[in-house]
């Protein structure tokens, strides 16, 4: 997406002046005698949301109001001007006033400008802004162009995107960065001791695939990220439902995501050294494919028992979280659509992180709030491990009674993280089910800007 910054002089943008109910007698009585009369004629209440162009006296546009949440609302969305987009005409803007936050205002903007065009015509809004004065425009560039590239990812069917076309994808992001790329695929899974990756993956006829990408100062701290790249989820042999299959496209969300956040990383040239691991199947049903009941050795020598074809998600990052943790990274972060129960418990908007160290999982939280990015924390609650047993194996991938889903997902992955590496593990949605502002219908990126943030202020 290009940049919807205007380098233009401020004098020359359309005033969008930001309006609360509190505030807005106040600024009604300022303006012009034409523009209040047009204002009171089309009952204007400065209701959230809520857009008036106002005409000047040559009948072009000589402001624009916009209506937001008061300060002591008892919420308000920092995102809200990212409907504007969608409500102006063509032309370049600048903010008149100070909304509650300038910066978040400005990046809103710019992610409600997002449209995904690959099949029909949806051309972006033709609007520009002028960045607020003080804030980074190349910044705001940089993460919405990220969240461009997660939101095409996941947005896109699997049809045409499957494990290749996601190896693709993440080919493309390293070459623009020169980074080390390569991938290790199919059988070549078993040669190089990725047991489960290749069994969740086998049974489709698009090949499994561990994707790989090295970037950075060799002296620098070790940053490793993992995202989840399930590029469709029939659920296995223990089917899905076909209303939890609909958004199935979706379950490489955590690959999309971790793409985006290692190309903030990249274009900001933080000082780090990066590796990203992705790997990258299919979930489908044939006379070979994975059983309920089946047992797998795993890399990191952990044998692993199915409860459930449907929980193939935490499979296929056990390797990869394996494979990372040979290199003892500073710093290990996972991300994935995992589980419905995170669903259930917190809702599309408010993805889960885990954690046992204090300090990151203060950091986190801190960073989620000032990025406008919700995270929220949850516990890896020891009590729990026990139900993670196996009568056969040394570990069960699905505990029977459905509790605590999402905890005992993060609680299994943590069998395969070395005591010793600080792991942030994220069970995001990557979806949003219906637009808000700067939030279109769709694939989203998710945990990326908070985590990026946090990134920034360690290694920037």
């Amino acid at each position: 997406m290009p940049s919807i910054f205007e380098t233009a002089p401020a004098s020359s943008a359309i005033p969008i002046t930001f309006v609360t109910k509190a505030r807005w007698p106040e600024i009604r009585e300022s303006l012009p005698a034409e523009a209040r009369t047009f204002a009171e004629a089309n009952v204007y209440a400065a209701k959230p949301g809520s857009c008036l162009i106002l005409p000047g006296a040559d009948g072009r546009i000589a402001q624009v109001l916009f209506g937001i949440e008061d300060a002591d609302a008892r919420h308000r969305d920092l995102f809200r001007p990212g409907t504007l987009p969608g409500l102006l005409p063509a032309g370049t803007y600048r903010f008149a006033n100070a909304p509650h936050d300038s910066r978040l205002a400005a990046l809103a903007f710019a992610l409600g400008s997002y449209r995904f065009g690959r099949y029909r015509k949806s051309e972006p809004p033709e609007v520009r802004l002028v960045p607020p004065e003080g804030v980074d425009a190349a910044e705001l560039d940089r993460l919405a162009a990220a969240a461009t590239l997660a939101r095409d990812l996941v947005n896109t069917p699997s049809n045409d995107m499957g494990p290749e076309e996601l190896e693709a994808a993440a080919k493309q992001v390293a070459e623009r960065f020169g980074a080390r790329f390569s991938s290790i695929v199919g059988d070549d899974l078993l040669q190089h001791n990725y047991p489960l990756i290749h069994a969740v993956g086998r049974a489709s006829t698009r090949a499994p695939r561990l994707i790989e990408l090295k970037w950075g100062d060799a002296s620098h701290p070790k940053v490793t990220l993992v995202g989840k790249g399930v590029c469709f989820d029939t659920g296995g042999l223990d089917l899905k439902p076909s209303s939890s299959m609909l958004l199935m496209k979706k379950d490489m969300g955590g690959a999309a995501n971790v793409l985006a956040l290692a190309q903030m990383v990249m274009d900001a040239k933080l000082k780090l050294r990066l590796r990203v691991l992705i790997p990258a199947v299919e979930n489908s049903v044939a006379g070979n494919a994975f059983r309920p009941m089946d047992v797998f050795p795993s890399r990191k020598g952990i044998t692993v028992e199915i409860g459930n074809t449907d929980a193939e998600g935490r499979l296929i990052l056990a390797d990869a979280l394996s494979l990372a943790c040979e290199d003892k990274p500073d710093l290990l972060i996972d991300m994935g659509t995992l589980t419905g129960a995170a669903r259930v418990a917190l809702g599309p908007e408010l993805p889960p992180f885990y954690t046992n160290d204090e300090a990151l999982a203060a950091d986190v939280a801190r960073c989620a709030a000032t990025e406008n990015d919700p995270l929220w924390r949850m516990p890896l609650w020891a009590p729990y491990d026990s139900w993670l047993d196996s009568k056969v194996a040394t570990i069960i991938n699905a505990p029977s009674g459905g509790f605590a889903g999402s905890i005992t997902c993060a609680l299994f992955l943590q069998r395969f993280v070395e005591p010793t590496t600080t792991w942030l593990h994220l069970d995001i949605f990557a979806w949003t089910p219906s637009a808000k502002p700067g939030r279109p219908e769709g694939g989203e990126c998710q945990a990326a800007r908070a985590l990026y943030k946090l990134l920034s202020e360690r290694y920037g």
